[in-house]
């Protein structure tokens, strides 16, 4: 491992740790840092504060963490997958079908046919966002235009939110409410179990990634270098499509839709990695996407406190500049 390398990892992990404590301190109820300190290590006679901290700060903290890292890396895959630094699961539609499945899941569960719960909402987003996915696949057979492609993406996506909107407006008032608190995006209100079964899906996947590692440094360099080293192209195919679904439909499910991590957050890490190759760039893009989100989660809670603003507004705002560079970067060389 190179200096840069290094360097960078250090970085990472640096500012994940600021990041946590400085997420578990923001908030409308002042809480100083040293009764921080006290309740982190079990030491504070103040049950409220230790209320706060430990039962809605640090989960969703944490939350913001571990959906933020699923969703960077679920967005690497797809750009692997695609050869294009502008795939992503919200570009691509891919959030949108498990918003989608997410919604009817609710509205159903709500009227008393579905028993709602953490591992019933992750599987309906998972199986809209591998729905959502087979429709870009197969978008891709007969397109090979990346930029058509994308803008087939876009409109799957399009085609997605409507539909919700549909399912929303002809929702009762209660269902209603839930959809829409909901469908703005938040890491608010995650609870302990909902964040052992998310951090489970994502660290599976994790694993998987990274395991996945050299077929897909192969597969980076052309299907015909990946067939020559022995590679399944299918079986890495495959692998990817099932990784980036099950991760972005995680995140729609827990958090409801988060936009452009899945692109900016790659892009920035292979920037201060200085290097492409998947072993270093899957947990950059994930501990990055991580402390993107923090960040983002962070705003969005001080701004207009005592007030939020949706997730997915704090993300567009940091994320979209980022996405206008690799656009721009992309012409030129082109040029």
């Amino acid at each position: 491992m190179n200096k840069r390398i290094l360097f960078s990892f250090i970085l990472l992990a640096a500012l994940t740790l600021i990041f946590l404590l400085l997420g578990v301190s923001a908030g409308s109820a002042d809480i100083s840092p040293a009764e921080l300190m006290r309740v982190l290590m079990g030491r504070s006679s103040d049950g409220t504060a230790a209320l706060i901290l430990l039962k809605i700060r640090l989960p969703r903290t944490l939350a913001a963490f571990v959906l933020g890292g699923a969703l960077a890396l679920s967005g690497y895959m797809l750009q692997t997958y695609f050869h294009n630094p502008i795939a992503g699961p919200f570009v691509l539609g891919i959030s949108s079908g498990a918003r989608l499945m997410v919604a009817v899941t609710l509205v159903l569960a709500a009227r008393g046919a579905l028993r709602l719960g953490s591992a019933l909402m992750a599987g309906a987003a998972f199986f809209g966002a591998l729905i959502s996915m087979m429709a870009v696949l197969l978008a891709s057979s007969k397109i090979k235009n990346m930029s058509m492609l994308v803008v087939c993406g876009v409109m799957i996506g399009y085609i997605c939110t409507a539909i919700t909107d549909i399912i929303v407006n002809f929702a009762d008032d209660s269902d209603i409410v839930n959809l829409r608190g909901w469908s703005i995006g938040s890491f608010s209100g995650m609870k302990s179990d909902q964040l052992i079964v998310a951090a489970a899906i994502v660290f599976i996947s994790l694993a998987a990634s990274v395991f996945l590692s050299k077929p897909i440094s192969a597969y980076q360099l052309g299907e015909s270098y990946a067939v020559e080293m022995g590679v399944n192209i299918r079986a890495v195919r495959i692998a990817i499509i099932l990784l980036s679904s099950l991760l972005s439909g995680c995140v729609a499910a827990f958090a409801g839709p988060v936009s452009f991590v899945g692109i900016a957050v790659p892009f920035l890490m292979k920037m201060l990695l200085g290097t492409a190759k998947p072993l270093c760039m899957i947990p950059a893009c994930f501990i990055g996407g991580g402390v993107f989100c923090i960040i983002s989660d962070i705003i969005a809670r001080t701004v207009i406190s005592p007030s939020e603003l949706g997730i997915s507004t704090v993300t567009s705002v940091l994320g979209a500049p980022v996405v206008l560079m690799i656009m721009l970067r992309k012409k030129k060389n082109n040029a």
